[in-house]
């Protein structure tokens, strides 16, 4: 019975094996991961099924007969089984961590040539910071074969990033700067997931994560740098999307579909310059019906500039038809 307990324990670590359960690899980092997750989930699958299968054998064996009332025979230890069940668990739980411990170093490392992008996480967006290029937006964009540190802080509770097929994922905590290493592998598109629960809004944080050849991440930097070098209501469209409004209010303009806050083309229709400027930098001061307070993040009067803000709130005057 114990030889068919082996049995089981092999064909259902073959089987999880076969069976692609993970996303896509996009990262270099990405085979690491999944050779240890691997690892850790075939042994678990192996030693399952065999005491599995030994316990159900031991049930069938050792089972008392129907008029059977005697006590059952005293039964000793066994030194080898005992030596066996120490030992074995013992090294298997020394390989997963020394294979872990080196997976974990390497996809640590940074490269001595790598492209640095400070990511900031709020409620309920993401914004992404080009420091060389003096470039902010609310979409990841990145260079396939390059290695890049995403240096991550968080302006008001905690959040984690993860995008699936890059298997990395780290928190982003209030306060200091954690760090993630990407080499992203694979062009395409992605989503940026907020994986730690970080309030009303948690399910609709989101971020794209666009990862493309070299001479179009040039072309896309050139393109960056002419709309932020532009000013008034076309800086503040700008604006609009990279401090991460879009994600959470609908905005038609801008093609937003945000859910978490109201309609900005309803509530905006008839307002004036003093309740735009008044709903972003003190969300709390009037309330839309059927929305809470405390949803939307009030650091926006700290993280815009005056000349931020007047470009942001001209925006919306015009593309939600306000003014009066």
């Amino acid at each position: 019975m114990v030889l068919v307990g082996v049995a089981v324990g092999a064909a259902l670590a073959l089987v999880a094996w076969l069976i692609p359960w993970l996303p896509e690899q996009g990262s270099d980092e990405a085979g690491g991961i999944d050779n240890a997750f691997w690892l850790v989930t075939i042994i678990c699958v192996f030693i399952f099924a065999l005491v599995a299968g030994i316990s159900v054998y031991s049930v069938w064996k050792f089972r008392a007969a129907p008029d059977d009332e005697d006590d059952g025979s005293p039964i000793h230890g066994h030194t080898g089984i005992e030596v066996a069940w120490t030992i074995v668990p013992a090294i298997l739980v020394a390989a997963i961590s020394v294979y872990s411990g080196v997976v974990l170093t390497q996809v640590e490392d940074i490269p001595a040539q790598h492209r640095t992008v400070e990511v900031t996480a709020q409620q309920f967006a993401w914004t992404f910071t080009y420091p060389d290029e003096q470039l902010t937006t609310g979409e990841l964009v990145l260079p396939v074969g390059e290695p890049v540190e995403l240096r991550l802080q968080a302006r008001d509770v905690i959040h984690s990033f993860w995008v699936p097929e890059w298997r990395m994922k780290q928190d982003a905590v209030p306060g200091i700067t954690t760090k993630l290493v990407i080499t992203p592998s694979k062009t395409g598109t992605y989503t940026v997931i907020c994986t730690e629960l970080c309030g009303l809004g948690h399910a609709t944080m989101r971020a794209r994560a666009v990862v493309m050849t070299q001479q179009d991440f040039q072309a896309w930097l050139r393109e960056r740098r002419r709309e932020a070098a532009a000013a008034g209501a076309n800086q503040g469209k700008a604006l609009f999307t990279s401090v991460g409004c879009g994600s959470c209010h609908v905005l038609q303009d801008a093609g937003s579909q945000g859910q978490v806050g109201p309609n900005l083309d309803n509530v905006l229709a008839d307002a004036d310059e003093e309740f735009v400027r008044q709903s972003i930098v003190a969300p709390d001061a009037e309330i839309a019906e059927g929305f809470q307070p405390g949803v939307m993040p009030k650091t926006y009067g700290e993280q815009l500039s005056d000349q931020q803000l007047d470009a942001l709130v001209e925006y919306l005057l015009e593309a939600a038809g306000g003014g009066g």
